[in-house]
């Protein structure tokens, strides 16, 4: 059986998220680098194919908060410490994504299949 357009598309959505992730987890950040480190995440995954749009939030307050516990000026990326969107188009079909936390998991979801 052949997949169908959308499962491509989530397919192709799920394979973004998971380079996203997995790419960035560990990444040294801090409240000072929040922004720029945004705009990389963004930009490296939009290169991949099919991606029209990601937004990248890295949380600048939950990251301010953990370092006060810390002695550290800087934390290693983790979902905790950011939200994405991010749009896939395939062959006609529009999928809109979301990643957030849900308990202590970053759980990353299709939000909507045009």
């Amino acid at each position: 059986m052949d997949a169908t357009e959308a499962e491509t598309a989530c397919f192709e959505a799920g394979i973004k998220f998971g380079t996203l992730y997995h790419q960035f987890a560990g990444t040294p950040v801090s409240p000072d680098s929040a922004a720029s480190l945004e705009t990389a995440m963004a930009e490296a995954i939009e290169n991949q194919p099919h991606c029209v749009d990601v937004t990248v939030d890295v949380l600048e307050a939950e990251i301010a908060a953990a370092l006060a516990e810390q002695s550290a000026d800087y934390l290693e990326l983790t979902g905790r410490f950011m939200e994405v969107e991010l749009v896939v188009e395939y062959e006609g079909t529009r999928v809109e994504t979301s990643m957030s936390m849900e308990g202590d998991y970053p759980m990353m979801r299709v939000d909507d299949v045009e």
